[in-house]
């Protein structure tokens, strides 16, 4: 285990290079940070010298790949960190210093044992990406189909293990500190985050989440999964079909090829609830970088090391809670909010209707380009706070790719409203799950499942309680204390002693008698 020492030097580490490229004065100007932090945040940053623009992708980069994550989120809201930052968090995506090509056919060949040329017949030694955590190569496998190949970054599994570590040393001494820290709940938060980027560390597990999207999404027009090549993948490298198209975020170059950008914008955010609400299983990961759209206007996915999966109970939740924000039916958001525990008993449903109305009435009926999408989040999280609501770690991913959906979606069309669009779809997905017809359909299930478990309930039975009969049951044995079971007792040995000395004897004898 890690000592303690090690984190405090390897937070100091980080705090310096974060200090370094300006990026700590949002920490120390916030109201909410707690003192203790504020003034570990001073100490970090005495001494150095900070740019008059930080310099976000940098320190990011610098402090390590779990960082880097967070970077590539606020990279899709220019709206909240400015258009200046959102542009050098870009950097974070797709633009980091590429792995020597040397280093990644060691990676391909070692993971697979076998020479390069036995599974490609060429490869592009520049990458087309190079990120945070792996990097892509065009390749041609030797049956001549044209492939993206993604290496993990050689160490990367290692590096990201140690400043886990960190992170959930830090957020365990953040929490003890009680008041808005406990309450945000940062030990789950780490666990969680921890989970999600385990996974995607794991280029096999990245392929089965592709393969199991392209089938959630089977039907559904405008929207396409890359084919998976199985025999060139494994737990470091990902082979998968080559992608044609403009990424998502080359808004110029969208347009000069003819694409309506608006009904762009609504198809990908229709795309997203039919995964997050219809589904239940939704690609958590939809930055600019991982998007791209063909010449037909099909939007194409990447990158699928992070999905998310909601419930069938908590997406019902949230297609209520949209459908009411929608309509404007606080009271009815508000109960759900109680239904699901997300607030404690003790609060009033019709106070916290009320409190949700006054953030919820001026979003209603505007685009979100006349809307400060900073002011509302504070709005909300002054809620949250008001009323005890503690962070809720298994929606985390959810409010993340809500978050990027509607940055993409307001880069492609300013004017687009949100609850316009997603206010039929969630209506329809509510009247077929929570209608008449849906219940009648769903009580009939449950029933024909339950008779369906009926054999096997009763041969449990029967094995628990055969019939009698055969041989007599044995009596009960006495319990008898191992000696490993007992507590260790310094003052019993001379007992266990003497024991053994008396077994021993007992045993010499019987023997001796045997032989006379």
């Amino acid at each position: 285990m890690t000592r303690s020492t090690v984190h405090i030097l390897r937070l100091l580490r980080w705090g310096r290079t974060l200090a370094r490229h300006g990026a700590l004065r949002g920490i120390e100007r916030d109201p909410n940070t707690p003192p203790q932090v504020r003034r570990l945040v001073r100490v970090a940053r005495l001494g150095t010298f900070q740019p008059r623009e930080p310099d976000y992708a940098g320190a990011f980069q610098a402090v390590g790949p779990a960082a880097i994550k967070l970077g590539q989120t606020l990279a899709t809201r220019p709206d909240i960190v400015g258009d200046k930052a959102a542009n050098n968090l870009l950097l974070l995506q797709d633009s980091l210093p590429p792995v020597p090509f040397a280093a990644i056919r060691r990676e391909i060949e070692s993971s697979f044992a076998r020479p390069l040329e036995d599974l490609f017949a060429s490869i592009e030694e520049v990458p087309v990406g190079a990120a945070s955590i792996a990097q892509v190569h065009k390749a041609v496998t030797t049956d001549g189909r044209t492939v993206a190949v993604k290496v993990l970054r050689p160490g990367i599994r290692e590096k990201f293990g140690a400043d886990i570590q960190t992170y959930e040393w830090a957020a365990a001494h953040l929490e003890a500190l009680g008041g808005e820290p406990a309450r945000l709940r940062p030990r789950m938060v780490i666990a969680n985050f921890k989970r999600w980027t385990l996974r995607e560390l794991d280029l096999r597990r990245e392929a089965a989440s592709a393969s199991e999207l392209a089938e959630v999404m089977t039907g559904v027009e405008g929207y396409l999964v890359p084919g998976i090549d199985w025999d060139r993948t494994n737990g470091k490298v990902l082979t998968i079909d080559w992608i044609d198209g403009i990424k998502i975020s080359e808004i110029e170059a969208l347009r000069a090829a003819g694409h309506d950008l608006p009904a762009l914008a609504q198809h990908l955010v229709l795309t997203f609830l039919n995964q997050a609400i219809s589904h239940g299983y939704f690609h958590a990961d939809m930055h600019q970088g991982n998007l791209f759209v063909q010449a037909d206007g099909t939007i194409a996915a990447i990158d699928f090391g992070i999905m998310g999966r909601i419930d069938r109970r908590a997406r019902l939740w949230l297609a209520e809670i949209l459908y009411g924000l929608t309509t404007g039916n606080y009271r009815r958001v508000a109960e759900i909010h109680f239904e699901a525990q997300y607030v404690p008993s003790y609060h009033s449903v019709a106070e916290f209707a009320t409190a949700l109305r006054a953030v919820g009435e001026p979003t209603r009926g505007r685009p979100v380009s006349e809307l400060s999408v900073g002011q509302m989040l504070d709005s909300l999280f002054a809620i949250t706070r008001e009323f005890d609501m503690q962070t809720q770690p298994h929606l985390l991913l959810l409010q993340k790719t809500m978050v990027m959906v509607e940055g993409l979606a307001t880069q492609l069309n300013p004017r687009i409203n949100m609850w316009d669009v997603a206010s039929p779809y969630v209506k329809g997905w509510i009247r077929d799950e929570l209608g008449p017809e849906a219940a009648i359909a769903d009580r009939l299930r449950k029933d024909a499942e339950t008779l369906l478990r009926l054999p096997d309930l009763v041969r449990r039975i029967e094995d628990k309680f055969p019939p009698k009969g055969g041989a007599p049951d044995a009596p009960p044995l006495p319990a008898v204390e191992l000696v490993w079971d007992r507590r260790k007792d310094t003052q019993r040995w001379p007992g266990y002693l003497l024991a053994a000395a008396l077994g021993g004897g007992a045993l010499w004898a019987a023997q001796m008698l045997s032989w006379l």
